[in-house]
C-alpha cells in the first residue's frame, strides 16, 4: 500500500470532523442571529412604547398610568439587559465554535497537503522506475545484437 493511501483513512476522520464543526458553527450562527433578533424587537417595541407613550402624556395621564408605565418600562428594560447578556453569551459561543472549526480546517489542508506532497513523490519514484525499466529493456536487444 502507498504512503499517501495508508493516510486517507485519517484524512477521512480529519475531514469529518471539519464538517462536523462546520455544522456546529453554523448552527451557532443560527442561535445568535435569533438572539439578535429578538433583543432588537424589544429594543423596537420599547421605541414604539415609548412613543406611544409620550403622545399619551401629552394629552394628560394620571398617576396610576405613569406608575403602570415606569413598572412596565423596568421590567422591559430588564428583558432587554437578559437578552443582550444572552446575545453576547451566543457570540462568545460562535466565537469559540468558529476558533475550533478554523483550526480543524487547517489540519485538515495541512493533512491534505501532505498527502498530496507524497502522492506526488510516489508519482516521480514510479516515473522514474518505468523510466529506468524501460530504459533497461531498449538495451537488452542492442546486447543480444553484439553477441
Amino acid at each position: 500500500m502507498r504512503r499517501s493511501d495508508r493516510l486517507e483513512p485519517v484524512q477521512k476522520v480529519v475531514d469529518d470532523t471539519e464538517r462536523r464543526l462546520a455544522e456546529h458553527l453554523a448552527a451557532s450562527e443560527r442561535l445568535l442571529n435569533g438572539c439578535e433578533q429578538k433583543l432588537n424587537e424589544l429594543i423596537g417595541y420599547r421605541d414604539d412604547y415609548t412613543k406611544g407613550f409620550a403622545i399619551r402624556a401629552g394629552q394628560g395621564m394620571g398617576a396610576r398610568e405613569l406608575a403602570d408605565y415606569q413598572a412596565f418600562m423596568s421590567k422591559l428594560n430588564e428583558a432587554i439587559a437578559q437578552q443582550s447578556d444572552i446575545v453576547d453569551r451566543a457570540r462568545i459561543d460562535r466565537d469559540a465554535q468558529r476558533k475550533l472549526w478554523q483550526e480543524a480546517a487547517q489540519r485538515s489542508k495541512a493533512l491534505t497537503h501532505v498527502i498530496d506532497n507524497w502522492d506526488q513523490q510516489e508519482q516521480r519514484e514510479l516515473s522514474r522506475r518505468e523510466q529506468v525499466e524501460s530504459d533497461q529493456r531498449a538495451q537488452r536487444p542492442r546486447m543480444q545484437v553484439h553477441e
